[in-house]
């Protein structure tokens, strides 16, 4: 994963200060006083190197991303396999579908395929769910939120634009470098990761009769970083002294595993996929607009509707300065209702704030990703031997997009699980389960602060 500082660049004695050049594709030039422009290398930034620069995150916080790693999994599973029975966890794991793309990608197999035999080759835990089903509540949570700030913007001037929160890397930067100021403008909505600790500790819970902190719960993300958010306080349940996820391991670790067990996963017998409601699933289904979860498309549509009562039936991306900064608008006789634009990557994250704080940014909504390309592209997957990363995420997207895409609307085990679990759609209950809140981090200066 790209570091934010990217670059070296070495002083040589007896020259004259040089220029850095930033090309569209993110290439970086020294141009010297004679106009000669020669590529800088970025410099390679490992896990450790990132935790160590604290830039991102507190030494408080990098243990508890140290307590989330294949090895972690692998201890609590052997311990709890040792236990008595009385005191023994039921174990759940739930996949990202972006995880499951990569894995898809690098053992040359289907979706469904990856995912059944995924599915065996993890029943050492007792149950493997897909977060497919945790993002409905996420998109539907988002669309609705999006719709109440859009009516009260009139007497909240930081009610828009809405910034999406799916992303917990894009939030630990919001809390840190601009805390009070850009915190209002970002979504409550929980992220599908956060939505799933819910459902597995709250809802999964009392289907089981277990207390919450009998069950212990793994995830398996695309990126580092959903380790650190799933340590945030706001996730962890006082009465039960328990997370609501427990552990999170990259895709990458997923590999490592299999790597440790001598497995190929072309090789493991497939079995039927869990569901969270105990019925067998037939087939695996996604979501439209891309493979950070579409978030802008969801929303765009449902604002359109329920604002003004337009079907968008179609949706055109145009691209700005890149192709991770793209803008969508609806418009009416020539007027501009809705204006929503997507931005990824911290360059593109950069602008975008900037705009905020000069008052000049035209948006209602803004999809927000640290990652350039987005959640396929995340820092925790599985880097494709021989391929270009090009082409590499290219093949992740064709098998990410090759799935039925779902309306959360439609969605019968979301809309019984609103209607009987969580008293209906909009209740109290529902804000409760499926939102949270962000704070503003104070920062000791150091001569490696970096300002924005």
């Amino acid at each position: 994963q790209e570091c934010i500082k990217p670059v070296k660049v070495d002083k040589k004695a007896g020259k004259a200060a040089a220029r850095i050049r930033i090309e569209a594709d993110g290439s970086y030039f020294q141009v010297n006083q004679d106009g000669e422009a020669q590529k800088l290398e970025k410099a390679k930034i490992t896990l450790n190197d990132c935790l160590a620069c604290s830039g991102c995150i507190t030494s408080a916080e990098s243990v508890l991303v140290s307590q989330q790693s294949h090895g972690e999994l692998c201890k609590v599973l052997a311990l709890n396999k040792a236990a008595a029975a009385h005191e023994q966890k039921l174990v759940v794991v739930s996949v990202s579908p972006q995880s499951r793309a990569s894995l898809a990608a690098r053992c040359k197999l289907g979706l469904l395929e990856t995912a059944q035999k995924l599915t065996t080759f993890l029943k050492g835990v007792h149950h493997v769910f897909d977060t497919t089903f945790s993002r409905n509540f996420s998109l539907l949570e988002s669309q609705q939120e999006f719709v109440r700030r859009f009516h009260k913007q009139a007497e909240d001037k930081k009610a828009l634009p809405m910034l999406a929160s799916a992303c917990p890397g894009w939030i630990c930067y919001a809390e840190k470098t601009h805390g009070s100021f850009i915190i209002p403008h970002i979504s409550t909505t929980k992220s599908p990761q956060q939505v799933m600790g819910s459902l597995v500790k709250g809802y999964f819970a009392e289907q089981q009769h277990l207390a919450p902190d009998r069950i212990y719960h793994v995830t398996v993300m695309p990126c580092y970083d959903k380790k650190l958010e799933a340590s945030r306080p706001d996730f962890f349940n006082q009465e039960y002294q328990t997370r609501d996820v427990d552990c999170v391991i990259t895709t990458g670790e997923v590999l490592k595993l299999l790597e440790q067990e001598g497995v190929s996963l072309s090789d493991v017998d497939p079995a039927p996929l869990d569901t969270m409601l105990g019925r067998a699933a037939e087939e695996l289904s996604s979501h439209g607009g891309g493979g950070s979860g579409g978030y802008l498309e969801h929303i765009f549509r449902h604002a359109a509707r329920e604002l003004f009562g337009i079907h968008a039936a179609s949706i055109h991306y145009k691209p700005l300065k890149n192709k991770d900064f793209q803008e969508v608008t609806l418009e009416r006789d020539g007027e501009v209702l809705l204006q929503f634009a997507l931005a990824y990557g911290f360059r593109n994250i950069q602008n975008l704030v900037q705009k905020l704080k000069r008052g000049k940014c035209p948006y209602h909504y803004v999809e927000v990703m640290a990652c350039p390309s987005g959640c396929l592209n995340g820092g925790g997957q599985i880097k494709l031997e021989g391929e270009s990363s090009k082409e590499e995420l290219q093949q992740v997207e064709r098998l990410y997009e090759s799935l039925r895409a779902e309306i959360p609307e439609e969605n019968q085990a979301v809309r019984e699980l609103y209607e009987h679990w969580l008293g209906g759609w909009g209740s109290e209950r529902a804000l409760q389960v499926l939102h949270t809140q962000y704070h503003a981090v104070e920062r000791a200066s150091s001569a490696l602060s970096i300002k924005w």
